[in-house]
């Protein structure tokens, strides 16, 4: 006699979220992701605001980094990012690297963004 399905067998969620409070990678390791820092380098607005898009804010917010001599929303979406991961970090440093290195800034986000964004993996589950 065969058995009837009664529950068709659901995906499991597993998260695996790393748990550092560094950023994964130095503010100067573009040869993490080379396409990345090409991008920003020959693109700095474009690459901006499509990275801005993914963190979930407005696709034009950071055009208007250029009203100030510390680039304000860099220096925002930089602080939440490490607020959201739990990076440690200061204020202080955040004004720096905006300052003197706002591509390299972006780019380390990007990165962390994705490393942190591939967390949750779906497994199949069988049912017995």
């Amino acid at each position: 006699m065969a058995k009837m399905v009664v529950q068709q067998p659901q995906p499991v969620m597993m998260a695996t979220v790393p748990h550092s409070n560094q950023w994964s990678s130095g503010i100067c390791d573009c040869c993490e992701n080379v396409a990345e820092c090409c991008f920003a380098f020959w693109c700095f607005p474009c690459f901006a605001c499509s990275t801005a898009k993914k963190f979930g804010e407005c696709l034009c917010l950071p055009m208007l980094d250029g009203f100030g001599l510390i680039p304000p929303i860099t220096l925002g979406m930089r602080a939440t990012l490490r607020e959201r991961y739990g990076i440690e970090g200061s204020m202080c440093n955040d004004c720096l690297y905006s300052f003197f290195c706002l591509p390299c800034v972006w780019c380390q986000m990007s990165r962390e963004m994705k490393v942190r964004g591939q967390s949750i993996t779906f497994i199949n589950s069988r049912a017995r």
